[in-house]
């Protein structure tokens, strides 16, 4: 199979889609590897690596795109890149659909194969390629959260753990996934008062095992959410329904509730936001105010620390990679079940009934 690595053009991305090491797997394995130039160099690695490894290096998305019977890609396609893609062509990557109707549209019109990391799925409902992303942005969710905090930044000038004599923040993570759990043993590292919401009592349960003391987890429920507004610092959105869009646990009006200066560090944007007051934000210009409420919604969080991330990332999606690659879409779909729940678009058609259902498809 001739597989192809394009650039990413989303702002501030600077992930790749394999790295050299994959690379030589790939071609170890019979297959041709394709990569745009400079397409690894913010992770790291320079068009030689690649280069070293037995990789062809093309000059421009057009050839990449031309070429590849399989694209591996980090982040959607934009529309700069829709008229790129061709029939049949597979596309291996973040789709993140339910944020947007037009690139589920423009997809399915491509009759392009979209198989989609973040609904890979295995029998235990984890999801194997989305896991990576999920415990980098849940300990970053932690970072920036505390540094907008700082008065400069438009926060309430709190530090996280206080210091001896004086309390410390509190901290609300919506969501005890991978990220919410991520967040919660970072912001409890720094000393803060954590509490942990989730629907789902038996993972609450095992959270309250795992946990350090500072950590509280309470059942989520719209009355619960309230109580803790007026008193916390910073909230953390960790929600995730999978494959479809994130249901609105803050409302607009909540945000009155708030302190002024609260941070609210929504990771779910990418799935269409926890907080309705979200919309997607850049790590160029990565916050904007609503009513006195700090709001930091990057889509692509990740991506600020792409050599941690493009390691992470693809040493989980290398297996499914070669899996594609030696049996072509079709086989591997229907031998690995985990694969075949990310097999999303194909033949101009839609397969993912909430996905369907949301878009009134």
């Amino acid at each position: 199979m001739i597989i192809a690595v394009p650039k990413e053009i989303k702002k501030q991305e600077s992930r790749v889609g394999l790295t050299p090491a994959g690379v030589q797997s790939l071609i170890a394995a019979g297959h041709q590897v394709y990569i745009e130039t400079q397409a690894g160099l913010g992770s790291g690695f320079s068009d030689s690596a690649y280069d070293l490894v037995g990789a062809k290096i093309l000059g421009t998305p057009q050839e990449v795109y031309a070429i590849a019977d399989m694209i591996v890609k980090v982040k959607e396609p934009l529309a700069s890149e829709y008229p790129l893609i061709k029939p049949k062509q597979i596309l291996f990557t973040y789709f993140h659909f339910a944020a947007s109707k037009e690139l589920t549209h423009a997809m399915i019109e491509s009759k392009a194969t979209c198989i989609a990391y973040e609904t890979v799925e295995l029998a235990d409902r984890s999801l194997p390629l989305l896991t990576p992303m999920s415990e980098v942005a849940g300990r970053m969710a932690i970072q920036v959260g505390a540094y907008f905090l700082g008065k400069p930044q438009g926060g309430k000038g709190k530090m996280l753990g206080g210091v001896p004599g004086v309390k410390p923040a509190n901290v609300l993570i919506l969501g005890g996934g991978v990220v919410g759990t991520q967040a919660a043993r970072m912001a409890a590292g720094l000393g803060a008062n954590v509490t942990i919401m989730d629907t789902n009592l038996a993972r609450l349960r095992y959270l309250s095992d795992v946990m350090p003391a500072n950590v509280h987890t309470q059942h989520s429920n719209p009355h619960a959410i309230q109580e803790h507004l007026p008193h916390v610092d910073l909230i953390v959105g960790a929600v995730l329904l999978h494959g479809i869009k994130a249901p609105h646990l803050i409302k607009k009006e909540d945000l009155k509730r708030m302190q002024p200066g609260t941070v609210l560090v929504d990771v779910a944007v990418d799935q269409g936001g926890c907080i309705e007051t979200c919309h997607p934000t850049t790590h160029e210009d990565p916050v904007y105010e609503v009513d006195g409420i700090l709001h930091y919604c990057v889509a692509n969080m990740p991506g600020a620390v792409p050599q941690t991330s493009t390691m992470a990332l693809t040493q989980a999606t290398l297996p499914y990679v070669l899996l594609l690659a030696n049996q072509g879409y079709q086989d591997a779909c229907s031998a690995n079940e985990a694969l075949n729940k990310g097999l999303t678009i194909y033949d101009g058609k839609l397969y993912h009934p909430g996905l369907a259902a949301a878009f009134s498809l």
